[in-house]
């Protein structure tokens, strides 16, 4: 079982932010993104208490960072609460985390449980960590967020992530899936929410350097060599570099579904198409009719 660790924090988020104008035109740019994403899917409502899942990584400490600075400036009133899972990796800095939320005045749990050893016990030889982990990881926090009552759960995957896992289902899963920016778990207690989806990876990078937050290095499943998205992403990143627009014509195209055009029978209902057909043809039909009588009437 975890154990909780509550910080006595009150919320006073007032981070000394870089001057450049370099930053600024970054920053806005990430808020736009993130502003759209929680807007086009009503991710964040007034009233709710939002649990963010904080890694250590640049992904969730930009996740954290834009979304307390939306809760000083949104019309609306939500709480958030930076959660941390502690999952006893030998050399993990577990004061790392902590002293970077006390220091902003960050309302935190850090929630200490061996995910770590059942990882390595149940993970067969020579096969990677991650889905084993991962797994773990999401049922700690998910039934914590239901201890304290929160009603959105939000992950720092950004639009890279999704589009990787797009190619990993596609390539080695055989299924045309991704990762929705929101979802209901599969035990329907939680929504969950990516408020990161429109964002590219690129510049969650350059904006943790801007903001020089403490990066922890995962060196459970980070050091394994040939895991497939590793591979996927290197890949994504070539693309991107040789052709800047594809990712997010590929990104537009998980937004811009055509069920007929694919061969999914629980998708599309295709034998309903002869149906169809039938109403198409006596339409025609009834089209025709009307036309030849306009056509004899202005010969005569």
């Amino acid at each position: 079982m975890y154990s909780p660790i509550e910080s006595e924090q009150g919320f006073n988020f007032k981070p000394e932010l870089p001057t450049s104008s370099s930053y600024y035109r970054l920053l806005k740019k990430l808020r736009r993104q993130v502003g759209h994403a929680i807007r086009d899917f009503k991710m964040i409502e007034d009233g709710d208490k939002v649990m963010v899942c904080v890694s250590g990584g640049k992904d969730s400490y930009t996740l954290l960072d834009i979304l307390l600075q939306f809760k000083r400036i949104a019309p609306i009133n939500f709480d958030v609460i930076a959660v941390n899972l502690d999952q006893k990796q030998p050399g993990f800095p577990e004061d790392v985390l902590p002293k970077y939320l006390e220091e902003n005045n960050i309302p935190y749990y850090i929630l200490e449980k061996d995910t770590y050893s059942i990882t390595k016990k149940l993970t067969p030889e020579g096969k990677t960590y991650c889905a084993v982990c991962s797994r773990l990881r999401r049922g700690s926090l998910y039934g914590f967020a239901q201890e304290i009552g929160a009603t959105k759960v939000a992950l720092g995957h950004h639009r890279d992530d999704i589009l990787a896992t797009f190619f990993l289902n596609l390539f080695h899963g055989g299924s045309l899936k991704a990762m929705p920016p929101k979802l209901l778990s599969s035990d329907k207690k939680n929504i969950l929410i990516r408020p990161l989806a429109y964002v590219e990876e690129k510049d969650i990078i350059k904006y943790a350097q801007m903001r020089k937050f403490p990066i922890i290095p995962c060196n459970l499943c980070g050091s394994q060599e040939n895991l497939q998205r590793a591979m996927l992403n290197d890949m994504l990143r070539e693309w991107d570099k040789a052709h800047p627009k594809r990712l997010h014509s590929i990104f537009g195209a998980l937004q811009n579904v055509a069920p007929s055009q694919l061969a999914d029978r629980e998708l599309f209902d295709f034998e309903k198409l002869d149906q169809q057909r039938e109403f198409d043809l006596k339409s025609v039909d009834t089209d025709k009719n009307k036309l030849d009588v306009v056509n004899l009437g202005y010969m005569a």
